[in-house]
């Protein structure tokens, strides 16, 4: 019987620590922590939401009724991936926007931790840029985390199907970050090509490459 007890509370306290060290990691690493809840995944219908646009005004999805899809895609003013896409992105808009897939992006990182993604900033990128789309900013990061998007660039294409908004691929734009002369796969090209068709997404997920998104502590 004392052995049962001592067992008992061996066990006990084994799991205090664990939960000492664990609260620590969460205290000291909050980017690790957070990047590790999930989000979205592949087939997951998507909540609406409302954010605030570069213009001042507050964008949802239900806003864009005649859509049928959406490429949302998290990026940022300072992160040089996101920089290296931009182009990219502004094209993806400009070919499927009219098709019905038009692109939404946010922006999820903390102003706080690099200046040049505040909103000012944003407005002046996005009217130097000539964006064709929404540059949304997410001040609380509550959307960024309903996503489970952990980078920027780090993409997400969406489909109406049946009154709900489901994902349909997660991940990279492309596989070439860095030069786009040779990419050889267009992931969120080749996504929303196969839904135009009323095909399935060959290749629903890939891995996002690009900065870590900046979390408010």
């Amino acid at each position: 019987m004392m052995k049962k007890i001592g067992f008992i509370l061996s066990l006990l306290a084994g799991l205090s620590i664990c939960s000492f060290h664990a609260t620590a990691m969460n205290d000291e690493f909050p980017e690790l922590t957070r990047s590790r809840v999930a989000g979205y995944g592949v087939g997951d219908a998507v909540a609406d939401f409302k954010l605030k646009n570069v213009d001042g005004k507050m964008v949802s999805l239900k806003d864009f009724q005649s859509a049928k899809g959406f490429i949302v895609i998290f990026i940022s003013n300072h992160c040089p991936f996101s920089k290296s896409y931009e182009d990219r992105v502004i094209s993806l808009d400009k070919k499927y926007a009219s098709q019905g897939y038009p692109v939404i992006a946010i922006n999820p990182n903390d102003p706080e931790a690099y200046e040049e993604d505040s909103f000012v900033n944003m407005q002046a990128r996005a009217k130097d840029k000539g964006y064709t789309y929404p540059y949304l900013t997410d001040n609380t990061q509550a959307v960024t985390k309903l996503f489970g998007a952990a980078r920027t660039p780090h993409a997400f294409v969406l489909n109406k199907e049946n009154g709900k908004i489901i994902v349909q691929y997660i991940g990279a734009i492309d596989d070439n970050a860095q030069d786009p002369v040779n990419v050889t796969k267009h992931y969120v090209a080749d996504a929303v090509n196969s839904l135009l068709l009323g095909k399935p997404v060959v290749t629903p997920s890939t891995k996002a490459i690009g900065c870590a998104i900046k979390w408010k502590t």
